[in-house]
């Protein structure tokens, strides 16, 4: 009794001590917490307003390039000052409502008189600029003054951009104001100083131009704010150049911080709950003797089951927690349903490029912020593991059905959305989730692994930043498509069942052969023909159309140097084009084979003009400066504009077979084909039309203008030894035998 109680001051002395510095320590850990949260939200408010803030900036400067493609033209100059209603109307006015959204365009005399008006897609009497006069006249009169300055003397400065902007209100709404003069696009056409006329562009700033705005940097809730109305915090105001407010624009303030506490609550509870347990243990570990030998074993054990840089389970506990969960799925001994278990394999996108910019420290920094994010966004109760590398898993456990676990995919893909913090760098990247559930008593732990595997690939084919639900028929499709590679490579290897048809393309006449086009044809051993699209498809998707690419091309110039075939056409795929060194593969296929560039044609996708990537325009560039003629293939089905075919140059456009078909019987099909061969004709490019099936069809192209033709109406794709039989295109010492040729 008495060793117990002299023992007993110090056991509540040092309890006491251990408690205060566990309060004060809780109480840092709160208050900091408080402190983050707030400084989180404040820092996302600011940046939420400089998003808005530069949005608007681009928008205001998407007006500009949109009016300059109207204003530097000849004809503009040309029909304005000749007061062409219509013209101006069709280009002018009209056009830049129904193509931009421009809502209101004015057009005025070099004394600043309007000589056209048009609100909201419908032309006014010029009279009805009186009304938005005294809002535009000081942007006009400041427009005016910097075009009557003297050009500056130094050779070497670029010339001003002649444009006038500014925020203005019109009848109580703002808009974005551009005004530009109307000047020549070419020296051919010169006019006096203080003559030109101006085109005043006026959009208004509604809530579709804002909600655009917001939806490029995934903000919620944007809209127009009167000034009568009271903002909040996360709002910015419209000013003009004077510096006076016009409007405000809101939003949904995004809480970062807010929303981290919220979520994270049940965790910071638990760990409380685990921190006071933890600290008894360590009170009654006082009265104990330590043993260095159980903390070494301690230690060994974490190692031996968790990952060094993130903290997170490995591979091996990974996969002892997945099959404990499948066990207490299959066999609650309750009988009762405890759900299911669904495993998501999640796989960072371009993670390797984070390596080789930014440095492997950074590439661990990525690892473990993702790990972090990941903890924090799925329940206590699930497992997050990293299994190597860029790669996770995450056992989710009592799941009612896929549309849950799919859910938890969807925030985990947003949580990685938001931008990382990397040694000074903000980066953006994404991830691809494969996502498969247990199903049924005898589901296996490897087969859910497999599975989730399977899916992981087909999101990233998919395009990468998804999620994707394993399928049942996923193992069929892919050992399909793996056989196809295979075989695939066997017979490029081999050079058997694989080859090219030629179909020519006729002038005007509907003998005379102009050139041909090359098209690859696959005669399986086994399935027959096979679509060169599904094949091609899969060369794309498993890297070989490279390989496949430059095999067409050596066969399609082998055969051309044999014929006297003007020209001949070859497909290329984007995927070659982005490839630095395709331009230096081409010229060196032209040299082994003999074939001079100007008898090459390279068909390219409207794609390539819209994904104007610089290692694709480089290679464009020095193709057509070796002498390869561009082609423009399917034009008219795609996205691509008058600006890239202006960027990009080309020597011919197709014209896709689909308008070609329908020229029999449809007014509209007739009148857009005429459109794109007057296009070609503006643009000085020669011009084909595919898919030639009828008299009817040639017949009606040739009064359109078309001179080259291309179908089954002339002929089908010929194989090679049809097609040099035909009308004497082999040179003399490659003609066909007759017999050959039947």
């Amino acid at each position: 009794m008495s060793a117990r109680a002299s023992n007993s001051p110090l056991t509540h002395q040092v309890t006491l001590t251990v408690l205060m510095l566990a309060a004060f320590a809780l109480a840092m850990v709160v208050g900091f917490g408080f402190y983050a949260t707030a400084q989180a939200d404040h820092v996302s408010l600011e940046r939420q307003k400089i998003f808005f803030a530069n949005g608007l900036k681009d928008q205001i400067a998407a007006v500009e390039r949109e009016q300059e493609s109207v204003t530097v033209w000849d004809d503009s100059i040309i029909n304005v000052k000749a007061g062409n209603q219509a013209w101006i109307e069709e280009n002018l006015s009209v056009w830049m409502y129904s193509y931009y959204g421009h809502n209101r365009v004015y057009v005025l005399d070099a004394a600043n008189r309007p000589v056209h008006a048009m609100r909201e897609g419908k032309v006014l009497d010029p009279s009805v600029y009186g009304e938005d006069a005294p809002a535009l006249l000081p942007t006009i009169e400041s427009l005016r003054a910097k075009m009557a300055e003297p050009p500056s003397e130094d050779a070497s400065a670029a010339p001003a951009k002649m444009v006038g902007e500014d925020l203005v209100a019109l009848g109580g709404k703002p808009a974005i104001l551009s005004i530009m003069p109307l000047v020549p696009s070419t020296n051919r056409l010169t006019q006096a100083p203080g003559s030109e006329y101006l085109h005043i562009s006026v959009e208004f700033i509604s809530d579709k131009v804002i909600g655009k705005i917001a939806e490029k940097y995934l903000l919620d809730g944007a809209h127009l704010l009167p000034l009568s109305q009271p903002t909040g915090s996360a709002a910015i105001p419209l000013l003009d150049s004077r510096g006076v407010i016009l409007g405000y624009i809101g939003w949904d303030q995004e809480r970062p911080g807010l929303t981290l506490v919220r979520k994270a609550a049940p965790a910071l509870i638990i760990g409380l709950l685990l921190a006071a347990s933890v600290l008894a243990f360590l009170l009654r570990r006082l009265r104990r003797a330590s043993s260095a030998l159980q903390t070494s074993q301690d230690e060994a054990q974490y190692l031996a089951f968790h990952d060094t840089l993130t903290g997170l389970p490995n591979r091996a506990l990974f996969e002892d927690r997945l099959r404990r969960a499948l066990l207490r799925t299959t066999h609650d001994t309750a009988g009762h349903d405890m759900g299911k278990v669904a495993l998501l394999y999640l796989d960072l996108d371009r993670f390797k490029h984070i390596n080789d910019t930014l440095g492997h420290p950074a590439g661990d920094e990525l690892v473990r912020q993702t790990a972090a994010r990941l903890q924090h966004t799925v329940r206590e109760v699930d497992t997050v593991a990293r299994l190597g590398g860029d790669e996770f898993a995450l056992i989710l456990i009592d799941i009612r059905d896929i549309r849950a676990a799919e859910d938890i995919a969807e925030r985990l893909l947003q949580k990685l959305q938001e931008p990382f913090k990397l040694i000074d760098d903000q980066v953006f990247i994404s991830a691809s989730i494969g996502i498969a559930l247990s199903v049924g008593a005898e589901i296996d732990a490897d087969d859910l692994l497999r599975k989730a595997d399977i899916a992981l690939y087909e999101a990233k084919k998919n395009g990468r930043g998804r999620h994707q639900v394993f399928a049942g028929d996923m193992d069929d499709l892919l050992l399909r498509k793996r056989k196809v590679e295979t075989e695939l490579r066997k017979a490029l290897d081999g050079g058997t069942g694989i080859g090219l048809a030629y179909q020519p393309v006729f002038a005007a006449n509907g003998k005379t052969i102009l050139g041909a086009e090359a098209l690859i044809r696959w005669g399986h051993e086994v399935h027959g023909a096979l679509p060169a699209a599904q094949f091609i498809a899969i060369a794309e998707e498993r890297g070989m159309i490279g390989q496949l690419g430059a095999w067409v091309l050596q066969e399609a110039c082998r055969f051309a140097v044999r014929t006297e075939l003007p020209w001949l056409a070859v497909n290329v795929s984007p995927l070659q084009l982005r490839d630095a060194g395709f331009a230096e593969q081409v010229a060196s296929i032209l040299a082994d084979t003999g074939l001079a560039p100007q008898r090459l044609q390279l068909e390219i996708t409207e794609s390539v003009l819209l994904e104007n990537s610089d290692a694709s325009r480089a290679a464009l560039t020095a193709l057509r400066e070796s002498g390869v003629g561009i082609v423009l293939d399917d034009f008219g089905t795609g996205y691509s504009s008058l600006s890239y075919l202006r960027r990009h140059a080309i020597d011919k456009l197709k014209i896709d077979r689909s308008f070609v078909r329908l020229l029999d019987g449809e007014a509209n099909a007739a009148a857009i084909v005429k459109a794109l061969i007057d296009l070609a004709v503006a643009l000085g490019v020669d011009v084909t039309a595919e898919g030639v099936e009828t008299e009817a069809q040639k017949i009606l192209l040739v009064a359109m203008g078309c001179r080259q033709f291309q179908g089954y109406f002339l002929s089908p794709p010929l194989e090679p030894a049809q097609l040099l039989g035909l009308s004497g295109l082999a040179k003399p010492h490659d003609v066909v035998p007759a017999a050959a040729r039947a």
